[in-house]
């Protein structure tokens, strides 16, 4: 019985979607801005990485067909040649959002109907009634922030207000979110966890997507940092996705960073927790050959989303997604013959666009079959069709959303 591994380069888009016009990103195009950046030298940095963009791993599985086929154009560093076992394509979503639930949802075969949420851009930007409850409900001495912001700068600006006034920073940004930071030790981690639960449960009258607790540490602006123990507590997923059949089927799942808190919980088997991308990607190739016939993994790489897509650091981006084509020779060593491997995205985060939110792009998608012949799977309808493809590999019952890719195309 085939496995199947879903790894999620988190923000990974290459190439606006069709209709990112209407979400003010008409133009973006993560990979083959940070590739655009690399040829011209503005990603070279003393001591460090330098010159065109180096991928060869990602590149031979198709990375570079796979951004064409998205945008029309093959970025610099990138080429047309691919393995003989390369499964290539891309996907566009169609979920109204381009946020890391309705981007995972929708590749999970289970796309979110409507559009979840957001907080308007005013400050304060969050309804009066929802913040009065959460201090009332959580004991809060009040609340700082209350406006969109980028989470590093506003803990810069507000981090020792809080520490000398006890008041969690909350704050949103243009996705379906209310994220509340406050400091590890003198708040308390769990402490934050409990008023995150609160929230979760006022926010859901708003159809927020998530509230995120942001722990950091630090005495001062001068050194204070985000930890790892940063947690989702997201909306149900939508039912009868890839996760809910491989668990109904009774097969081994594992989940990676943060997929655990995407899906609620919810069908996740075992769940592995780990600080950054490459220690995600030790435990994936220290567990995975050790998993039995059908078994089922999700990974999140949250690394490129966080500390540089938000951060607009193209050089940061490069240097991450050069670091983690390093590592999938070591991915694929952890691999059996038969086994589906597929990366893609959730959504965008152009490190060269306005402002410090996602961006609406299409998926790129590569991977393999081990042992098995590639093909090229085309400019994909739907994120759903990876999910589709996911469970007719495995032998689940058929998603309602999405079309398999055609496997008989992999085949010896």
């Amino acid at each position: 019985m085939p496995r199947a591994v879903l790894l999620v380069l988190d923000s990974l888009g290459c190439g606006g979607a069709p209709d990112a016009a209407d979400f003010g990103d008409a133009g973006a195009d993560t990979l083959g801005h940070i590739a655009d950046a690399c040829e011209a030298g503005r990603c070279d940095v003393a001591g460090g990485r330098s010159g065109p963009l180096r991928l060869p791993n990602l590149d031979a599985l198709g990375l570079g067909r796979a951004c064409e086929l998205s945008s029309g154009r093959l970025p610099p560093g990138l080429s047309r040649a691919v393995r003989l076992d390369a499964v290539y394509g891309c996907a566009i979503e169609t979920a109204l959002g381009k946020d890391t639930p309705s981007g995972h949802w929708e590749m999970a075969g289970a796309p979110f109907a409507g559009r979840l949420g957001t907080f308007p851009r005013t400050i304060p930007c969050l309804p009066s009634d929802l913040v009065a409850e959460l201090i009332r409900a959580a004991h809060l001495p009040g609340v700082l922030g209350d406006r969109h912001a980028a989470g590093v700068a506003i803990i810069d600006e507000l981090g020792e207000e809080h520490l000398r006034t006890g008041k969690p920073i909350v704050y949103t940004s243009v996705d379906s979110v209310l994220q509340i930071a406050a400091h590890e030790q003198t708040f308390g981690l769990e402490r934050l966890y409990d008023v995150c639960r609160i929230a979760r449960k006022l926010a859901d009258r708003w159809n927020i997507g998530r509230v995120i607790a942001r722990p950091f540490v630090g005495a001062s602006r001068a050194d204070f940092r985000r930890t790892p123990h940063r947690r989702d507590f997201s909306i149900p997923p939508p039912a009868g996705n890839l996760l809910d059949r491989a668990t109904e089927a009774g097969r081994a799942v594992l989940a990676f960073g943060k997929i655990g808190d995407i899906f609620g919980h919810r069908s996740t088997g075992r769940e592995i927790k780990a600080p950054d991308n490459d220690a995600i990607l030790d435990a994936f190739c220290a567990q995975w050959p050790q998993m039995p016939d059908g078994a089922l993994a999700l990974a999140n790489l949250v690394d490129f989303d966080t500390n540089f897509g938000h951060r607009r650091d193209v050089a940061g981006y490069a240097a991450a997604i050069e670091a983690f084509d390093g590592r999938l020779p070591h991915v694929e060593r952890a691999l059996a013959d038969g086994d589906l491997l597929i990366l893609t995205a959730d959504h965008g985060n152009d490190p060269t666009w306005p402002g410090a939110d996602h961006t609406r792009e299409n998926a790129p998608i590569v991977g393999l079959v081990r042992g098995h012949r590639g093909a090229c799977v085309g400019r994909r309808a739907t994120f759903a069709d990876i999910g589709q493809t996911f469970a007719q590999y495995l032998g689940l019952r058929p998603l309602a959303n999405g079309q398999a890719f055609d496997m008989n195309e992999l085949s010896d």
